[in-house]
């Protein structure tokens, strides 16, 4: 399993995604070797040549990700978890990014949000092209009414200041969507700094884990990044794959917006 430690990436999700591996491999009598050096398709082609794995789960995939072609003529069976641009003759397992973009857009719309923002991962994130950062950022956008992006370190004084640049520049602003998990507390902070009610006259909602939007006050709204059913979801396909089962070359999980 391929799970580079990057920056900008929240460990806490990394390692529920490690989990939900490692226990569904367990299930079927498998060990799993978690690589998390950020080698790309070196990394790929020295654990092929190694012979020490029969099959390859890839994280953190992005638009043109490099590892892609030296995955197609490894042979290796494989399932990446997400979707490069390119994901022909490859299994891909993941959210459905785009859809839980539009869904927090829709929710902040619904309850009378003019201008809305979304508040992402830091800058790198997006600079690589990572694929979930790129989709969450195309649903949100597609409403039509005012919306923008804004990518954002997750130290509290970049995300004060981020926040307070954002009200400043957008007094309009009403409507935060936030997909940046260790963020989402400074965020209400920020807010409650600048004397918006959340709730009430300023709204937000939070892609991630359930328990980060449980454990600020209030509690937020949220679309849940089902980390370990993705990962068990991509081994079961691995597995069928080596034993020489088809598999859905595309699985999308349809987003839940959890209300609080």
């Amino acid at each position: 399993m391929m799970l580079p430690l990057r920056d900008g990436m929240h460990l806490p999700v990394l390692m529920q995604f490690a989990s939900g591996a490692v226990t569904e491999a367990r299930r079927h009598d498998q060990d799993v070797l978690l690589m998390t050096a950020d080698e790309g398709p070196a990394g790929l082609a020295r654990v092929a040549a190694s012979a020490i794995v029969d099959g390859l789960i890839l994280m953190d995939v992005e638009v043109r990700d490099p590892r892609v072609e030296t995955l197609r003529r490894l042979g290796l069976p494989s399932v990446l978890i997400g979707f490069p641009a390119d994901a022909e003759g490859l299994t891909c397992v993941d959210l459905d990014f785009t859809a839980a973009g539009r869904v927090c857009a829709d929710y902040l719309s619904d309850r009378g949000c003019g201008t809305i923002a979304l508040l992402g991962a830091s800058e790198a994130v997006y600079a690589r092209r990572t694929g979930f950062a790129e989709r969450v950022r195309e649903g949100f956008l597609g409403r039509s009414g005012p919306a923008l992006v804004q990518p954002c370190p997750d130290d509290p004084v970049s995300v004060q200041r981020t926040v307070k640049e954002l009200l400043a520049s957008h007094p309009d602003l009403t409507g935060l969507a936030v997909h940046n998990e260790p963020a989402v507390g400074h965020v209400m902070h920020a807010l409650a700094d600048a004397g918006k009610r959340v709730g009430e006259d300023f709204h937000v909602v939070v892609i991630g884990p359930d328990e980060v939007a449980e454990r600020v006050h209030p509690q937020l709204p949220s679309v849940l990044v089902p980390a370990e059913t993705l990962a068990e979801t991509a081994v079961r396909h691995l597995m069928r794959k080596l034993d020489g089962f088809d598999v859905p070359d595309s699985t999308l999980v349809e987003p839940q917006l959890t209300i609080r």
